[in-house]
């Protein structure tokens, strides 16, 4: 049975990252964050389809979400090494070329299943997006097929009607009004 997130404190991950540069390994946990707001985001293999699509145009996005004091940190359960060389590999060769944020291996497949996004059977994530708050509570998850991929736009809202504190109504946007409770 699935669980919900939203509410409750993030489970806590510890994991071996190669940086966005394909060059440098590195080790990410979830106190690494405390003090900022995180985008975890899980996708089901290094040399896909799809997922190319969402990693790089998180990337591209990466300083809109840095001037929301917002980190970002690409999950997969594919080695350090299989990350390493698909940054490493050319865009026209289905690569992903230098990232502006950490992937990081989930080799034992324990974060994606702490985080309910692990597809057992296949051994494989779901298309899996939590945004945790900086005391480290998850305020935002979205789970979705992997053939279909994510909104960096709608990622991007829900972050800052988040960050905004108020009662964000349908399609709200930076500047609109919040609802007021009565």
């Amino acid at each position: 049975m699935a669980e919900r997130l939203v509410g409750r404190p993030a489970p806590e991950f510890n994991m071996e990252t190669v940086n966005g540069d394909g060059q440098n390994f590195g080790a990410v946990n979830l106190s690494d964050y405390r003090g900022k707001w995180l985008v975890l985001f899980f996708y089901p293999l290094d040399f896909t389809f799809v997922c190319p699509t969402e990693i790089t145009a998180l990337s591209d996005a990466a300083e809109e979400f840095k001037k929301l004091d917002t980190e970002i940190v690409g999950v997969s359960v594919d080695s350090i090494h299989s990350h390493r060389a698909w940054i490493n590999t050319p865009k026209e060769d289905n690569g992903l070329g230098k990232l502006n944020f950490p992937l990081a291996s989930d080799i034992t497949k324990n974060v994606a299943r702490d985080y309910g996004v692990l597809i057992e059977e296949d051994g494989v994530a779901l298309r899996g997006l939590f945004i945790i708050d900086p005391e480290g509570e998850v305020k935002y998850q979205v789970v979705n097929h992997n053939n279909v991929g994510r909104s960096v736009e709608e990622t991007l809202r829900v972050l800052q009607a988040l960050q905004s504190g108020g009662l964000c109504p349908i399609n709200w946007k930076p500047g609109d009004k919040h609802l007021v409770a009565k």
